[in-house]
């Protein structure tokens, strides 16, 4: 009996998994630049006293949708977003370097250019500071920062920075607690030219609802057959015992 219920609940253990990851993706729907999660698990064996004949359920390493998302127009001019594949990058809670292709940037009264979570976007030396009390801006395709202050001359715009734009393969990146990503060699990503931004939009959620809701449901049915076989294995193991004592 002790097989069959191992091999369910560890079944069962990755399909709670499973549905996890899936509920943070729906959750996601409306987050700017998010990538959806995938769950992943494969048969293990598990070696020990006697023969290896129990196979268990074992988390893989998890991997990212990085399909792009719906292209959002808004006409903003503190939007951008990452025309075909590439990368912006930003400054984490920690000080070190990160990516991602959340577009919604905003800007802080002291004039610092950062996320909508907060995380400053790095140019050439460092955060982008802008001049305040600010009159105008551009964001240029190679990520050119232009900005005029209030009061200066009206056909002059001076260039403040220009926003860290790279292009890293997608097998080499990890997607963090904070929803950033980072090089998983923990090297920084060397400045692409080819990486192109459009000002006065913002890249979408890439998460497909319907898919993730069937999947879902498909999760929900495993995890419950994975229960009623842990049951089944415990009314199994009743028996034996009410047999046992029959012929003892």
């Amino acid at each position: 009996m002790d097989r069959l219920l191992y091999i369910a609940m560890s079944g069962a253990k990755e399909n709670m998994h499973g549905i996890s990851v899936r509920a943070n993706n729906l959750a996601n729907t409306g987050t700017v630049g998010f990538k959806a999660d995938f769950e992943q698990a494969r048969s293990m064996q598990a070696f020990g006293a006697g023969l290896p004949t129990r196979v268990f359920s074992m988390t893989e390493s998890p991997g990212q949708n990085f399909d792009s998302g719906p292209l959002i127009i808004t006409e903003r001019e503190l939007d951008i977003a990452i025309q075909g594949e590439g990368w912006f990058a930003v400054q984490d809670k920690n000080g070190n370097e990160a990516y991602t292709r959340a577009g919604n940037l905003q800007l802080t009264p002291d004039g610092m250019l950062r996320t909508a979570n907060g995380h400053p976007v790095l140019g050439e030396d460092g955060p982008i500071l802008l001049p305040v009390p600010l009159a105008k801006m551009e964001i240029g395709q190679d990520g050119t920062v232009s900005a005029r202050a209030q009061g200066a001359p009206a056909n002059v715009l001076e260039v403040v920075g220009r926003i860290k734009l790279v292009d890293t393969e997608y097998r080499a990146v990890e997607k963090g607690n904070d929803g950033l990503f980072r090089r998983k060699d923990g090297e920084l990503a060397q400045e692409s030219a080819a990486v192109t931004l459009l000002h006065g939009a913002y890249e979408g959620s890439n998460v497909n609802a319907v898919s993730e809701m069937t999947t879902m449901i498909s999760l929900q049915r495993q995890f419950e057959l994975q229960v009623k076989m842990m049951k089944k294995a415990e009314q199994m193991d009743q028996q034996q015992n009410q047999l046992m004592r029959i012929i003892g």
